[in-house]
């Protein structure tokens, strides 16, 4: 049956069946050829409903449709000014200020694809015409939009907490220390090649001008604050968390900055749902998928070929990380967490790993997945920004997966960087 299911699985991914599809479709001939098929029509929608019957998964929609709201009033916009204020007289300004910038605005979306189009479309043309090279503009665009699912408040998180039973919030602060690391990296490896192809820099801001940069972006950085500090202290969960960010973001849309109108409430909400209903196919697919898994003692099998190989942890924990780091390759982020979830969590749990701290590393190798060819979503909307070819930007945004698969290794292997915050907290 599992030999079934998998050839059906990769001939559908490769006939470029749409990901959601693909799941439901081998879950369902999973299903057929498993001693239930006489339920067939029952288990199904079952499985699939029951993947999306949680409560913390309506998260996910209202943090979605916070971000678009605050992409509409021109924050976007704010934050780079900023962070060029900060950054913008080091060598490679521009780039040290993209990937800042990520960082900022990863505290309202914790979406990468939507921080590489909304920063993309700025500062890839300004880069470009301030004489930076245009793949070098678009592979920083796209390393460091990974930065906001790993800052919270990221989907990713929401996603495996639910599915895992491990604490949103406790991961929410576990991926602070990760996500700031992953900036300050890109931007040594930024600086580096910016000094070597000799990009330029601006003078450097005045105290004036610096504060009158903080103050223009305070309202958007108020944020992350509210809906963090929310969460960690307890005020409200993450699902109220998200509706709070909503109602944040219209009040500073319309009456603070006065930027949205009535008109764009529509065409914001539908946008939402169509994000939202692709995310929610992929996870309610991949549970007939992962059930068909479960019942066929799959996660078992693979604990049992990995323990057979070696019962050391730190080289079980080497396994897991290249087989996640080959899965995203082929696989969407989130079939993937739900498919590997159930399988590895247990794996890692028993040798030792704390949930949280292996629940950061799993989002953090998958994130790394979204700028890897030759499915990373954010090498195409980096690549429909710039006008490059995926095989040009491939090639220059080789060094920066490079530094960030380095990243992901320093985070699993020294625990405490991932757990500082939450056993600051009492997660």
């Amino acid at each position: 049956m599992i030999i079934a299911v998998t050839i059906v699985f990769f001939t559908l991914l490769v006939l470029g069946v749409p990901i959601g599809f693909t799941l439901g479709i081998a879950g369902i001939v999973g299903l057929y050829l498993s001693s239930l098929n006489t339920s067939l029509l029952s288990m199904a929608p079952l499985q699939y409903f029951s993947g999306l019957d949680m409560f913390t998964l309506l998260a996910m929609p209202f943090f979605i449709l916070a971000g678009e709201i605050m992409n509409r009033t021109g924050i976007t916009e704010r934050l780079v000014r900023f962070a060029n204020v900060l950054v913008g007289h080091l060598r490679g300004g521009l780039a040290h200020a993209n990937i800042l910038a990520s960082v900022f605005f990863a505290g309202m979306t914790g979406a990468a694809v939507s921080d590489t189009a909304a920063i993309g479309t700025m500062l890839i043309p300004a880069m470009e015409k301030d004489g930076y090279d245009l793949d070098f503009s678009a592979a920083v665009t796209a390393a460091s939009s990974i930065i906001g699912p790993t800052i919270p408040p990221s989907n990713m998180m929401v996603i495996y907490g639910s599915l895992m039973n491990v604490s949103i919030a406790g991961l929410f602060a576990a991926g602070f220390v990760p996500g700031l690391l992953l900036a300050a990296f890109l931007m040594v490896l930024s600086g580096i090649i910016s000094a070597k192809r000799g990009y330029p820099k601006s003078r450097r801001s005045t105290l004036k001008e610096i504060l009158y940069g903080f103050k223009d972006a305070l309202i958007p950085l108020l944020m992350p604050v509210i809906i963090l500090g929310g969460i960690l202290s307890g005020i409200f969960t993450p699902t109220e968390a998200a509706a709070v960010a909503v109602g944040y973001a219209v009040i500073i849309g319309f009456f603070v900055l006065k930027s949205l109108s009535i008109r764009d409430i529509p065409e914001m909400l539908i946008k939402t749902a169509r994000i939202t209903g692709v995310v929610f196919l992929i996870i309610g697919t991949a549970s007939i998928l992962s059930w068909i898994l479960s019942f066929a003692q799959v996660p078992q099998k693979i604990a049992q070929i990995m323990l057979s190989i070696t019962h050391e942890p730190k080289l079980v924990l080497l396994m897991i990380l290249i087989l996640m780091l080959i899965v995203g390759l082929f696989m969407d982020i989130a079939a993937a967490l739900i498919i590997l979830g159930p399988i590895l969590h247990p794996i890692a749990v028993s040798l030792g790993y704390a949930p949280i701290h292996f629940g950061i590393i799993m989002v953090l190798s998958l994130n790394i997945a979204l700028m890897t060819p030759p499915v990373g979503a954010c090498l195409f909307v980096a690549c429909s920004i710039s006008g490059l070819k995926l095989s040009e930007l491939s090639k220059a945004i080789f060094p920066f997966i490079i530094v960030e698969v380095i990243v992901l290794f320093i985070v699993a292997y020294v625990p405490e960087l991932s757990l500082f915050f939450p056993k600051l907290l009492g997660f």
